[in-house]
């Protein structure tokens, strides 16, 4: 809902302030006083772009603000236009950009005038319209359509991808199997290089460790080695023992020297015994270390790194084997999902088809209500190929429009008069009724090129409108005007100043010259009380029920 609105200096507007009333608000006045400054005004807020032109002769910017209820929550909007062209927005205080006001206010607000061309107009909208009112079983084909239109694209991705990955597998299969092959002939075992290399000292200098061994062993245990002077030493304490603790205890150490000294000995033996010899046995080392340090080169830089290679290029390999009953499978899942997808779209089909005529019918005897006589429509449900099944359906919907008996029906588009345009959506805006979740609508001179019982039935039919949405209408009507709940009349003050423009509420007396004005151009007696015969009419009609 518009709450309020506060422009200042654009066009003639110096400075006001307006506050349109909940249901039907009427905005009149004479021609020129400034109503379509107005409705420009709250274009600027809907996002439009502006005009440095628009800016007051003498002013340095134009400055609109909008207060609004928009699902429940206040919002205020704030948009700037200087003379050079230059415009800043803010909403709720913040800084925001032309887009920002358009995504946040565009949605809650309908703008319609004779020379827009508004939603109506582009085809694409009018699928929504459709379903909005059918209602509860488009609401529900829809989104039988919805869920299975998202598990076909699902399905088809995954097959896409697992064919993608097929193909790469595929391309890299010769390599995978070059590099499985060649490492598979290796077999290298973990940690074989760091045991190869440990016995690699020992195949070298095998020789000269073999005779080192072997003189220590004499060292250690030939006759006069170490092991005799132990034993001696050991036998000169012996001869004491238990004399001197002291001594007893040295004794000890050398006993536990001699056990070292016998453990070593052992070990040199063996080790002397172990040294091996063959030249042939370095040969294959130096070679097992070469085939395992060329692995390392390609795959490493450690063996470990060469074995998660050979083990990887097996993996896929083995996966890209499995791959072809795997794509099968995805092949069936397309399949299972697109027959879905074709039948709820059947489904979605059957139901527009079905309530179409009858939409066709309501939309003719709304505009035949509004001075379009003779004039009837149609809604094209034009099925589209398969890979162009859109979010809002599996065909194109778009509403025609046969001006008059034997004439050829036409897009929407195509309607010349701006008035017409008008007329046809407030006749589709009627046919909605409560359907329609865009809660402000604004008709700019809607009444043109209509007068007497016609014009009434366009104020009949706003005011109608008025019960499910808040409807500001500039008219020229008195018998429109007559309708509203509010009365909101924009003169022009010519003064040394110059001219501005100034919004005032009319109601009683004020209200009834208003509409003498609008009947007959001026405020006589008779024109007066033609005024107040229109008001008590409407007045005393039964309450519009919205349709």
């Amino acid at each position: 809902m518009l709450e309020e609105l506060h422009v200042k200096d654009l066009a003639l507007i110096e400075e006001v302030s307006l506050e349109p009333g909940a249901r039907m608000t009427a905005l009149t006045g004479e021609t020129g006083a400034g109503k379509t400054a107005l409705v420009g005004a709250l274009k600027l807020l809907l996002g439009e772009r502006a005009d440095s032109g628009d800016v007051r002769h003498g002013s340095t910017e134009t400055l609109v603000e909008g207060r609004f209820l928009v699902d429940g929550a206040e919002l205020i909007a704030k948009r700037r236009v200087t003379a050079d062209g230059r415009s800043r927005c803010a909403i709720d205080g913040s800084m925001a950009s032309v887009g920002d006001l358009a995504s946040r206010l565009g949605p809650a607000v309908d703008l319609h005038g004779q020379h827009e061309h508004q939603a109506l107009l582009r085809s694409a909208t009018h699928v929504g319209y459709l379903d909005r009112w059918i209602g509860a079983d488009a609401e529900a084909a829809l989104s039988v359509y919805h869920e299975a239109r998202g598990g076909y694209a699902d399905a088809r991705d995954l097959r896409a991808e697992l064919a993608e990955r097929l193909a790469e597998a595929e391309r890299q299969s010769g390599y995978l199997r070059f590099v499985a092959d060649e490492i598979g002939a290796a077999d290298p075992c973990e940690g074989e290089d760091d045991e190869l290399t440990a016995r690699l000292p020992a195949l070298q200098h095998g020789e000269k460790l073999a005779a080192a061994a072997a003189a220590a062993v004499e060292g250690v245990r030939d006759e006069g080695g170490a092991s005799d002077a132990l034993a001696r030493a050991r036998a000169s304490l012996d001869a004491v023992a238990g004399v001197d603790p002291a001594l007893d205890a040295i004794a000890a150490l050398l006993a536990d020297v001699d056990a070292a000294l016998e453990d070593a000995g052992a070990e040199l033996r063996r080790y002397r015994d172990g040294i091996e010899h063959d030249p042939r046995a370095l040969d294959e080392v130096m070679q097992r270390l070469s085939t395992l340090s060329g692995l390392k080169k390609k795959y490493g830089p450690a063996l470990d790194d060469v074995l998660r290679a050979r083990d990887a290029a097996l993996s896929t390999l083995e996966a890209f084997e499995q791959g072809e009953s795997g794509l099968a499978e995805a092949d069936e899942r397309v399949a299972a999902s697109e027959t879905a997808y074709r039948a709820a779209a059947d489904k979605l089909i059957a139901v527009r088809a079905a309530a179409a005529p009858a939409f066709a019918e309501a939309l003719g005897e709304a505009a035949a209500d509004l001075a379009l006589a003779g004039a009837s429509f149609d809604v094209a449900l034009e099925e589209l190929d398969f890979d162009r099944w859109r979010e809002s359906g599996p065909h194109a919907v778009e509403f025609l429009y046969r001006p008059a008996p034997g004439t050829p029906a036409r897009p929407l588009v195509r309607i010349a008069s701006g008035g017409e345009v008008s007329r046809v959506m407030l006749a589709l805006k009627s046919v909605l009724g409560a359907a329609d979740d865009v809660p402000i609508l604004v008709f700019d001179e809607i009444d043109a090129g209509i007068g007497g019982a016609a014009a009434s039935a366009v104020g009949r039919r706003l005011a109608r409108l008025a019960q499910t949405h808040q409807v500001v209408v500039v008219t020229h009507l008195a018998q429109v005007a007559a309708y509203a709940d509010r009365h909101l009349v924009v003169s022009k003050d010519v003064s040394g100043r110059g001219a501005h423009t100034e919004v005032r509420v009319v109601e009683g007396e004020q209200r009834v010259a208003e509409i003498a004005r609008m009947l007959s151009g001026d405020a006589g007696a008779s024109a007066l009380a033609h005024a107040r015969d229109l008001l008590e009419q409407t007045a005393s009609e039964p309450s519009p029920t919205a349709i």
